[in-house]
């Protein structure tokens, strides 16, 4: 503060000088002052220049040299670029932090402009809808998204409700839906979510069809009974008579009966923790029972004519739920028996593979499944056959229940098939659940 009054001393001893060098001695003292007070001048616009350059062009690390009040001046500005660029930092690190979070939300996002121009969307609208992210910016939406609901969608303008059109993975056999719901904001911009509705609808495809197969399965063998059950109360049967037709009663009673319990089995399986570490079961106990139940099934399907043979397998240990494990592989020998035709062939066999894990197969001489079928084979109610199932007591769960038992052990359940050949069914199971000698 002290070195502007001195400069400005200076440049009046300076004008000063000139006047008496140039102009009259009566006007000397005049001429000095206006002289100086002229460099002062200049010398301050010269250093304003500096300071003003600095502020549009510079950096506030690399501040001008000047001195006096403009010292001041350039130090309180770069203290506040420092400010600002500080604020500046934080901000752009939140909106990238808020543009990541965007990036990995399962839902897609697109931001339009008044005239339905996109001005920014995430990764995932561009995979549901099948533009590019960077590519597309600034085009407009309805260039790229042209099915006619959605087209619709747009010239209706109520937007209380999504849209549903198909996405760009759709084709025939495979469905791919995408929900689309617009919400207005701000000054007539638009902002437009995306999701995924592919697995809601077959949800609930199979939700509707497994109460539809459930209330279809029971309603056969009811009528059965009911039918049965009237024509005795109705007519006077003979001994002979009556005795077959409870018989048949019987049966059918056992057919809904073994339909509850496979329900009830899958139901467990969904809702109970994944087996532990803890139980442990000796895979020839494994085989020592489920080969003895599918033989008695056996004498009743085909009067024990099929040849079941348990192949040499290791002995060995295994983690897990041993009434999960008896019921999987109990389900692949009772279907091997089923399907397979009388005096034919059935092996069952445990294997230890390379890695360390183990792996359980039933192989079968029957009629085999045709590769379209194979994809589908753990769907509830799934047949190849409805009628050779219903004719041989099969409920359509026995192989969900067998994926799910499985995928519970951290295994999988795999099939290889040849038609007019026969089957092999396998369930893999990791090392961690195996312990061999």
């Amino acid at each position: 503060m002290i070195r502007r009054p001195l400069e400005l001393f200076a440049c009046t001893l300076a004008g000063g000088a000139l006047a008496l060098a140039y102009a009259e001695p009566a006007w000397a003292g005049v001429a000095g002052s206006v002289g100086g007070a002229g460099l002062w001048v200049t010398f301050d616009n010269i250093r304003a220049a500096r300071v003003l350059s600095w502020l549009r062009h510079g950096h506030a690390v690399r501040p001008p040299a000047v001195s006096a009040v403009w010292a001041e001046v350039v130090e309180r500005a770069r203290r506040g670029f420092k400010v600002l660029n500080r604020k500046a930092r934080k901000s752009e690190a939140r909106l990238q932090e808020f543009l990541a979070a965007i990036q990995a939300s399962p839902n897609g996002v697109v931001l339009l402009d008044k005239t339905l121009n996109i001005e920014w969307c995430n990764f995932t609208a561009a995979q549901h809808l099948g533009f590019d992210s960077k590519r597309d910016v600034q085009q407009q939406i309805r260039n790229l998204i042209r099915d006619p609901a959605f087209i619709a969608y747009l010239n209706e303008g109520d937007f209380s409700k999504p849209v549903e059109i198909d996405g760009r993975d759709a084709y025939p056999g495979h469905p791919h839906r995408i929900a689309i719901h617009i919400h207005v904001y701000g000054k007539g911009r638009r902002l437009m979510l995306t999701r995924d509705v592919t697995a809601v609808q077959q949800a609930e495809a199979m939700r509707r069809d497994f109460v539809a197969n459930v209330s279809h399965e029971i309603r056969t063998p009811l009528t059965v009974v009911s039918g049965f059950i009237e024509t005795l109360q109705q007519i006077d049967a003979t001994p002979e008579e009556r005795a077959r037709y409870l018989a048949l009663m019987g049966q059918q009673a056992q057919r809904m009966q073994t339909l509850v319990s496979d329900l009830l089995t899958l139901s467990r399986l969904e809702g109970s923790p994944v087996p532990g570490s803890t139980e442990w079961v000796s895979s020839t106990e494994l085989l020592d029972q489920v080969v003895a139940e599918a033989r008695a099934l056996s004498d009743v399907v085909a009067g024990g004519e099929h040849a079941i043979v348990v192949q040499p397998s290791p002995e060995f240990e295994i983690a897990g739920a041993r009434t999960e494990l008896v019921s999987a592989i109990s389900n692949l020998l009772s279907n091997a028996v089923r399907y397979t035709p009388s005096k034919g062939r059935i092996e069952v066999g445990w294997r230890l593979l390379s890695d360390g894990g183990a792996e359980c197969f039933v192989s079968d001489s029957g009629p085999g499944i045709e590769a379209e079928h194979l994809p589908r084979l753990t769907e509830r109610f799934y047949r190849v056959d409805r009628s050779r199932s219903r004719e041989t007591g099969g409920t359509g769960l026995g192989l969900a229940i067998v994926k799910h038992v499985a995928q519970r052990h951290g295994g999988q359940m795999l099939v290889d098939s040849v038609v007019g050949q026969g089957s092999t069914f396998r369930i893999t199971l990791p090392p961690s659940r195996v312990l061999a000698d």
